[in-house]
């Protein structure tokens, strides 16, 4: 998939940009999840980007309260590494494939999550986006055991 052995370049990665505290609750291995609005047909290792709003009203979560607790939720950096393996909308009227699914969304699925020691800042976007070469470098001095 990579260019090389640990190549910071190439297609075999892109970025995610995602609101707190469901970012933090992604990196910690507990949302195997995420909500969309849109479908995602791209596949493969994604950066976890904690976007600069928080979702102040998730706080309050039992749900996400557990998966969060005792952890920092840093902004506008990223976070982790996770694989992106699927996506999937629910069929109308069934019930919800998980308990971060949300009825009417598009559902990424997401493994191999890989948590990062410290944040890395940087900007992010909507929908998928390539990180930089630089970007991804840093991210990879974190991880020395990390194989795409």
């Amino acid at each position: 998939m990579s260019t090389g052995p640990l190549s910071p370049a190439g297609d075999w990665i892109r970025g995610i940009s995602i609101r707190q505290p469901w970012a933090t609750a992604i990196a910690a291995g507990a949302k195997p999840i995420e909500n969309r609005p849109q479908p995602w047909f791209w596949r493969g290792w994604l950066l976890l980007h904690a976007g600069v709003q928080t979702d102040r009203p998730a706080l309050r979560l039992p749900l996400v309260a557990r998966a969060i607790r005792g952890r920092d939720l840093p902004t506008g950096a990223v976070i982790g590494v996770a694989r992106l393996t699927g996506c999937h909308q629910d069929p109308d009227g069934a019930p919800p494939c998980g308990p971060w699914s949300e009825p009417g969304q598009w559902h990424l699925e997401l493994a191999d999550v890989q948590e990062l020691a410290l944040p890395v800042p940087v900007r992010g976007r909507l929908g998928p986006w390539k990180p930089s070469k630089d970007l991804v470098a840093q991210v990879l001095q974190q991880l020395p055991d990390f194989r795409p």
